[in-house]
């Protein structure tokens, strides 16, 4: 396929920038009159400037080659296979990366609405939790329904997820709070990456909660215990260090027996109160660490030199009514962020990444660009596939946007109630 008549390509990034930090966080890079080819495997193959598809139309010369080496390899010659290509116009839209979500829980059982007038009538988060509603209430749903039915609920979201723009989520367990219960999040996931073309990548969050009947010990044993059969079916392992859950003695255990078998670490950390998670995140060599609302200068300090991505959650503070976690003071000491959903029945029950994406700049202050780092590159780089999608780059999946006429990167956040989605290809396949 081409794709012509582009009116701005946003977010091109060469192939060795996996992430954004400090200043970069500010650069966003676009072309105007744009065209881009994806290849047949479903991949970027090249993209330039004008109506040259490839002729060297103002296109850059690496990424001219690469498409010269892929029509030659063709039997018909590269005549023949720009011949049988199929040409998508734009419409003077504009073309950008797909959204990466790095943190949802989309596995989950029926809804909380109750808790949600509770919240209204003024009860906290901790207050809900302590009387036996929050995540023990989602456990319990969960531990009621059938796999197949919680695989079909999961699958709606999941595609509304996708028609919103996007193109990668990650997906937690941490509603089953059991050993088989949390088996059957995981085998859901699992089924879910087989049959949607978006990116998924699954994590075993066995320490969301104490689960009922244990005692907190016990229980962090337990999921200790899960972990060889966890790590047949996750990427990632998650804790939820903070006040009232899990310490960060706790969190070494648990990362140390992931690392056993194989899990790179997740940490939610500092949503409640400064919990010390975001230090032992990077001591364990987390690939994020997420939340981050009650968080300072020792956070930062932790961060710097890492290769660990601080993700923010906006959704979160905006159903929550607490803090928003202090994104500019990460960007202005040299690091970047990450921002993703949290989609989750109880604190924030919503996957549209334009609205964390508006979020970001209305509420955290982010620049539009520096928010849009956040939602793509950045938050694929916290899910471990930044060298697969979240940038306009050859050679990584055709994951786009392309939106109506008259669009630009300043309007997405400005108008963010305003459709502005004519069409989303996902790994190079319009949905």
């Amino acid at each position: 396929m081409i794709i012509t008549n582009i009116g701005e390509l946003v977010g091109i990034v060469p192939e060795d920038v996996l992430r954004k930090q400090g200043a970069e966080m500010s650069q966003v890079k676009s072309i105007r009159n744009a065209w881009l080819r994806i290849a047949p495997d479903g991949t970027i193959a090249d993209f330039g400037t004008g109506s040259g598809f490839g002729s060297g139309s103002g296109c850059p010369e690496p990424a001219l080659a690469l498409t010269n080496r892929r029509l030659a390899a063709g039997s018909a010659g590269a005549a023949g296979a720009a011949e049988a290509e199929e040409v998508l116009d734009a419409e003077g839209g504009m073309v950008m990366p797909g959204f990466c979500d790095s943190h949802t829980h989309v596995v989950y059982a029926g809804s909380r609405e109750g808790e949600f007038i509770d919240k209204i009538n003024g009860l906290s988060y901790e207050q809900i939790a302590a009387r036996g509603g929050g995540i023990l209430n989602s456990s319990d749903l969960l531990h009621e329904t059938s796999e197949d039915e919680l695989y079909r609920q999961s699958m709606q979201r999941v595609h509304e997820m996708m028609a919103k723009g996007s193109a990668a989520i990650e997906i937690k367990s941490g509603y089953g709070l059991n050993p088989a219960d949390e088996l059957k999040m995981l085998r859901v996931i699992r089924r879910i990456k087989e049959n949607v073309p978006a990116l998924i990548r699954s994590t075993f969050l066995g320490a969301h909660a104490v689960g009922r009947g244990y005692s907190h010990q016990e229980y962090v044993q337990a999921v200790i215990d899960m972990m060889p059969k966890a790590a047949e079916l996750a990427d990632f392992v998650d804790v939820f260090c903070d006040q009232g859950f899990f310490t960060t003695d706790d969190c070494a255990r648990i990362l140390e027996a992931g690392a056993r078998h194989g899990l790179k670490p997740k940490i939610h950390a500092n949503e409640l109160a400064q919990s010390g998670g975001v230090q032992v995140g990077v001591k364990y060599g987390a690939l994020s660490v997420d939340h981050l609302e009650r968080s300072g200068e020792a956070e930062i300090e932790a961060l710097k030199g890492s290769g660990t991505m601080p993700t923010m959650l906006p959704g979160s503070s905006f159903f929550l009514g607490i803090p928003y976690a202090k994104a500019k003071d990460y960007i202005q000491a040299g690091l970047g962020i990450a921002l993703a959903s949290d989609y989750n029945p109880g604190s924030s029950p919503m996957g549209d990444m334009r609205f964390v994406m508006a979020l970001g700049c209305i509420k955290m202050r982010l620049s539009p660009a520096q928010a849009f780092n956040a939602v793509t590159l950045n938050s694929a780089y916290a899910m471990g596939v930044s060298h697969l999608t979240g940038s306009i780059t050859p050679g990584k999946r055709a994951d786009l946007i392309i939106t109506q006429p008259g669009w630009n990167l300043d309007r997405l956040p400005y108008l963010f109630q305003t459709p502005f989605i004519k069409r989303v290809l996902t790994a190079g396949v319009s949905l």
